[in-house]
């Protein structure tokens, strides 16, 4: 799975004009690379009640929004939309174990401080009708790594770690986009908006826990009162 994704990650950010400059390599694997992310997702465990559930929804969400932004202007509200409702998502996934705001606050203070310096720099260029939406999708991103930054602290598991740093690099892909469209262009955008946010997306989904391998036959539980480890004197 991690090849398939890679694969189709890079094939979409091919389409762009100073690579290969095929839209229609975006058209089908922009989609397809999140589909994928999707498919990894259900192929994992639940973790705490409900996550995995959430964390599909969000992912879900997430397709809507990569479609949307298939057409850049037209698409570019519904898109946020769409992601807006991911991250809310993702939000409600990171308090199945952890309660919101109270378990490290600091987190949270920290993750508005960033918010509060990208919105000033990147204010002047955005548009008045875009301001209400720009600033609610703010506060649902920043609201989200932060509560997997603060169930990382909290539970200290490898995996909500590894949700932490999905939502850092979420924070990271959305400001390079934020910043190409209404600061200044950056070079090679897409490779670096859409790398960090596969990225993203796959830390978020592989945060789920792995699966445990099916028991063969000669797998199966010993009865009990044996000790499989010995053998018969």
């Amino acid at each position: 799975m991690p090849f398939a994704v890679a694969a189709s990650a890079l094939l979409a950010i091919a389409a762009a004009p100073w690579a290969l400059g095929q839209p229609w390599l975006a058209f089908v694997f922009k989609p397809l690379t999140t589909v994928l992310l999707i498919g990894h997702a259900l192929s994992r465990g639940d973790g705490p009640p409900g996550m995995r559930r959430w964390l599909l929804a969000g992912l879900v969400a997430s397709l809507a929004g990569d479609i949307a932004l298939l057409w850049p202007q037209q698409g570019f509200v519904p898109g946020l939309v769409s992601f807006l409702i991911a991250h809310l998502c993702y939000l409600v996934a990171f308090t199945r174990d952890t309660p919101l705001l109270r378990a490290a606050p600091a987190a949270f203070a920290a993750y508005a401080v960033v918010a509060g310096a990208l919105l000033v720099v990147l204010w002047p260029g955005v548009p008045g009708p875009l301001h209400v939406p720009v600033l609610a999708y703010v506060v649902c991103l920043s609201a989200m790594a932060a509560q997997a930054a603060a169930r990382a602290l909290r539970v200290r598991q490898p995996l909500a770690t590894l949700a932490a740093v999905g939502g850092a690099l979420f924070v990271c892909s959305d400001a390079l986009l934020a910043f190409d469209r209404f600061k200044a262009p950056l070079p090679a955008a897409s490779l670096l908006v859409l790398a960090t946010y596969w990225a993203a997306q796959w830390c978020i989904a592989s945060s789920l826990p792995s699966r445990p391998a099916p028991l063969s036959a000669g797998d199966a539980a010993p009865a009990p009162g044996t000790d499989r480890t010995r053998t018969a004197s």
